[in-house]
């Protein structure tokens, strides 16, 4: 039993053939914006590589960079079989690969809602990521005489200023690590033997943050050194004024720069996939339409069109009877390469 089954004569195929044709063409811009959104978030998180550990995050623009191009290739595919079926002998040459066809069409809409819901599932693998990245970066934030880690510095303080952030989880971070190089260290003051000391690991251990953290819209100069200590400033209270630094973490600034940047992405690319269900639902009609012409000396005859030839229970036995056939087809292939393999062993030990 056909599922939505409609009837149609030459001009209503005519007419649909054209508005698939033209939303097929729609498709293929649609895809160059995906593959467009996909490379920007790849480059920008290129950009903070050095601060991300995993390359988990780049699953969503690699996955947007793929649906980009295979959907540009389809629909422009679909494009012109959508204008060679206005013209029966044109049409005629399309029908082997027509099958294939909806069946790419098919996995490719599967692949389209897949990266849609990436863009809105990884917020906690880009947590984890820019958390240890942002934790490691920090340690290196001093050794700019090391090879490989000289422009961490560099990196960190820019973070700081265009973010608008301090620290991984917040501007107290700075405290629990040695961020300041033991080259601007005097070794031979009391104070600094004194803190090395005080330090199970021998760091040189201060309450202050780099002066990327201050925020330059506060009225005060900033205070960057000797943060909780109120009698080392004029008119200073830790704990009740407001600090002029910048008390976000640097960690929750970029996770919700770039999912933000996600869900934008991950809304676009779902009504991309409620268009191509649309693009696909009209290609099915129209090919199906065009494959039940009875009389094909008579191109201009009715036909019917429909969304699936059996019902879905029916659909979905024949696609596991075409599975299974596939593996019982692979098993004999295999059997027979084991039994070749053995008559070959058998001449060989013979002669």
């Amino acid at each position: 039993m056909t599922i939505l089954k409609i009837k149609f004569n030459q001009q209503k195929r005519v007419k649909l053939a054209q508005g698939v044709w033209l939303l097929s063409w729609f498709s293929v811009l649609a895809g160059v914006v995906i593959f467009g959104m996909g490379l920007f978030l790849k480059v920008e998180l290129k950009k903070r590589s050095e601060i991300m550990e995993h390359a988990e995050s780049h699953l969503v623009p690699n996955s947007l960079i793929v649906v980009g191009i295979l959907s540009s290739v389809l629909n422009a595919f679909g494009g012109k079989i959508c204008y060679d079926s206005m013209d029966p002998t044109k049409f005629a040459k399309w029908k082997p690969f027509l099958q294939p066809f909806m069946v790419l069409c098919f996995l490719l809409n599967i692949l389209v809602f897949f990266s849609s819901l990436f863009c809105f599932t990884m917020r906690g693998s880009l947590e984890e990521t820019l958390s240890l990245g942002l934790r490691n970066g920090m340690k290196f934030y001093k050794d700019t005489d090391t090879p490989g880690r000289c422009f961490m510095k560099k990196t960190i303080d820019l973070l700081h200023i265009e973010f608008h952030c301090c620290g991984n989880n917040g501007f107290r971070d700075w405290f629990e690590i040695q961020w300041i190089s033991n080259r601007y260290l005097d070794f031979s003051s009391k104070e600094v033997k004194d803190r090395i000391k005080s330090n199970v690991d021998g760091r040189y251990l201060v309450d202050g943050v780099p002066f990327s953290c201050c925020n330059p819209s506060s009225p005060r100069p900033c205070i960057q050194i000797q943060i909780t200590n109120n009698s080392a400033h004029y008119s200073y209270d830790y704990q009740t004024e407001e600090l002029n630094l910048w008390t976000r973490g640097c960690k929750e600034a970029l996770v919700n720069y770039f999912t933000n940047m996600m869900h934008t992405m991950g809304a676009l690319v779902f009504l991309f996939w409620l268009y191509e269900i649309t693009v696909m639902v009209g290609l099915r009609y129209l090919l199906t339409s065009l494959l039940s012409i009875t009389d094909l000396e008579n191109p201009e005859s009715e036909s019917e069109g429909w969304l699936l030839e059996k019902n879905l229970k029916e659909t979905f036995k024949s696609l596991l009877e075409r599975v299974k056939k596939l593996g019982k087809f692979n098993q004999v292939q295999s059997g027979e390469d084991s039994q070749e393999n053995g008559e070959v062993q058998t001449v060989a030990t013979v002669s």
